[in-house]
């Protein structure tokens, strides 16, 4: 391959990973309650439930 197709290749993979990193760098954990997630695991297993059914 011609030296500028290793330059675009480079470029590609180099901006894939740092838009993972810096992706990964902001992400913050969500504080929920002990109730929050009770009703989250409710709603899931409602959405599972009726999606099971739809089947």
């Amino acid at each position: 391959m011609p030296w500028y197709a290793w330059l675009i290749l480079v470029v590609a993979i180099g901006s894939i990973v740092g838009g993972l990193m810096m992706l990964r760098d902001t992400a913050t954990k969500v504080d929920m309650t002990e109730e929050q997630r009770k009703r989250v695991a409710e709603r899931n297993a409602q959405m599972d439930a009726k999606e099971a059914q739809d089947r």
